[in-house]
């Protein structure tokens, strides 16, 4: 309760931010900077204006939230399978990271929307192409990080394991995945914000429903308020889904920071 209660008394800057942010907005009246109270007007009327049937959730929000939502997330496992099982036998096995390393290095220097053409030109216009673009852009974070912390492993804990005679799917899953597994959450939380980026992108460009191609789709109209409610929603969903994850993170590695208060 006291820390529940700490982290709520830290949030007084954004009701100062938001008022501070609607006076701007209406003493300036620029034509592109619509305040919020119009900006939240929008939301509601975008999403939450619904039949009580569905939560009060409208049309748009089935049409291209959970289109995007789905797809991010489904990306994003993938990826992270991906990542974890090959940085995990890379880092593992030295003469294998030798060899793979400079393909590692080449493929995460390329920038993914650079690749958008050749994922149109592979999967064409729909979920395949955005779900490609996905993975490839934020498998790198998961990738490296799963290498580093299964390369550094105890050493004592290693031959501990040898004196006890475990198998190699027991040090596995006893071993070298506990211990990588704080530069692994490392990698997917880094990993998630990226999704959401390439998310927008994917979708502004080869997509017919979506947040991305939402927005792009009020900006073309000029609805100002519109654009600047998906937007907020962008903003709203990575705190979300980022909060989950660091919840999960501390739940799975509560040993983990049990040690790191102990020392």
């Amino acid at each position: 309760m006291r820390r529940a209660g700490a982290r709520l008394a830290r949030l007084w800057i954004i009701p100062v931010a938001v008022l501070l942010w609607e006076a701007v907005t209406r003493l300036a009246q620029g034509a592109y900077f619509p305040p919020p109270s119009a900006i939240a007007a929008e939301m509601y009327t975008l999403w939450l204006s619904g039949p009580a049937s569905r939560l009060f959730l409208t049309d748009t929000v089935s049409e291209h939230v959970w289109p995007s939502l789905g797809r991010l997330l489904r990306a994003w496992v993938e990826a992270g399978l991906i990542g974890v099982v090959l940085g995990v036998a890379l880092g593992r096995s030295a003469r294998l990271a030798d060899y793979v390393d400079p393909l590692v290095q080449f493929g995460r220097a390329i920038p993914p929307p650079t690749l958008l053409p050749l994922f149109l030109a592979l999967f064409s216009i729909g979920p395949e192409m955005q779900i490609a673009t996905i993975i490839f852009g934020i498998v790198w974070p998961v990738l490296l990080n799963s290498i580093e912390g299964a390369r550094y492993v105890d050493r004592l804990h290693l031959e501990t394991a040898t004196v006890f005679r475990l198998s190699r799917a027991q040090r596995l899953l006893r071993i070298i995945l506990p211990e990588a597994a704080p530069k692994i959450f490392a990698g997917l939380r880094l990993s998630l914000s990226l999704a959401l980026i390439l998310m927008v992108i994917s979708e502004m460009v080869g997509s017919t429903d979506g947040i991305g191609y939402s927005l792009v789709l009020a900006l073309r109209e000029s609805e100002l308020p519109t654009m600047w409610a998906w937007i907020l929603m962008l903003g709203i969903l990575g705190l979300i889904l980022n909060a989950i994850l660091i919840g999960a993170e501390r739940r799975i590695l509560a040993w983990h920071h049990r040690e790191r208060q102990a020392t």
